[in-house]
């Protein structure tokens, strides 16, 4: 049996929105972690904005998802994890030609509190601004 050291994991909206609706689209790897009784996994309320956004904008059908919000997180043995001023701040001055200000926040977040993205999001990862598990 493998040792797997304790991790802090957040989740790229994508990975969160793959989660609830098809995990298979995820790593078996990622998946591996993000299920071990010692990783705490996080979902940003940015996602929820995002996900809110999309929706409304017709790019996402999301409306159930942000319905059932604290149901799911709480189902998903997940914590949320809220956007503080801090947060805001350093996604505005973040050091990352990327304009997409949910990104921004999540990068941020992770930075804040030396927490590993679980995303495949190529820009994400290329910028290696935090520890990422390619999911």
């Amino acid at each position: 049996m493998g040792w797997h050291r304790a991790m802090n994991v957040l989740l790229d909206t994508h990975i969160l929105l793959w989660l609830v609706s098809t995990p298979s689209k995820i790593e078996t790897s990622a998946l591996t972690v993000l299920s071990s009784p010692d990783s705490s996994v996080w979902v940003t309320a940015a996602s929820a904005w995002e996900i809110g956004i999309k929706t409304r904008l017709g790019r996402l059908d999301g409306e159930t998802l942000l319905s059932t919000w604290v149901e799911t997180v709480a189902d998903m043995s997940t914590t949320e994890l809220p956007v503080e001023s801090q947060d805001a701040i350093l996604a505005a001055r973040l050091p990352w030609e990327h304009k997409d200000p949910f990104d921004r926040v999540i990068v941020a977040q992770a930075l804040r509190r030396n927490f590993t993205i679980a995303t495949r999001d190529a820009r994400i990862l290329k910028a290696a601004l935090t520890p990422t598990l390619q999911a």
